[in-house]
């Protein structure tokens, strides 16, 4: 009975809206400098990222293989950035600005067709997630070999990258609870 009368209602031309909800609703578009800036710090980090490979494969004959692995670890870290802004690019534009209407390109990302603002949260989230396991996990094996005092990796400074890192994966735990309490599974409907 809902759906017939969802069908029933007349879609309403854009351009027949009173002109303060007109107004507010094309303001969205004020996000695309920002998804265009985020495109060029993309670039950036494919700079970074072809500048530090180039350094591992330069350097390969004298690099160590602790050396390579943090450094590969590096390009892990430049790699996982990548993707945040790649989701937060299309998924943000898709979702706040405007469809992209790819339902037919072969390219286009799974997850990208059922994308709304409480999915890209959660995907957000576990993307920081695991950044952020990246750079404590380049933490702890840098501060376990340098063998020499370095202020950077103090015991605190460890502890401190450690309790971010466990309130990193609480707020994501919470952000999905939230979410499963807000808009529970079809079948439990």
């Amino acid at each position: 009975m809902a759906t017939e009368e969802a069908r029933s209602e007349p879609v309403r031309d854009p351009r027949s809206l009173r002109p303060i909800p007109r107004f507010i609703f094309a303001s969205r578009w004020l996000q695309l400098p920002l998804y265009v800036g985020l495109i060029v710090a993309q670039v950036v980090y494919v700079f970074l990222f072809l500048k530090e490979l180039l350094h591992l494969v330069v350097e390969s004959p004298s690099v160590t293989e602790l050396q390579a692995m943090l450094i590969v670890l590096g390009l892990i870290d430049v790699v996982m950035i990548s993707n945040l802004l790649i989701m937060v690019i299309v998924g943000g534009y898709e979702t706040f600005v405007s469809r992209m209407e790819l339902n037919r390109h072969p390219d286009q990302p799974e997850w990208l067709s059922h994308v709304n603002a409480s999915v890209l949260k959660i995907k957000l989230a576990m993307a920081i997630i695991g950044i952020s396991s990246i750079h404590l996990l380049r933490t702890f094996i840098e501060a376990g070999t340098l063998g020499k005092p370095n202020a950077t990796y103090t015991e605190a400074a460890i502890m401190w990258q450690s309790i971010i890192h466990a309130l990193f994966i609480l707020s994501a735990v919470g952000i999905a609870v939230v979410d499963r309490i807000s808009q529970p599974p079809a079948h439990h409907r």
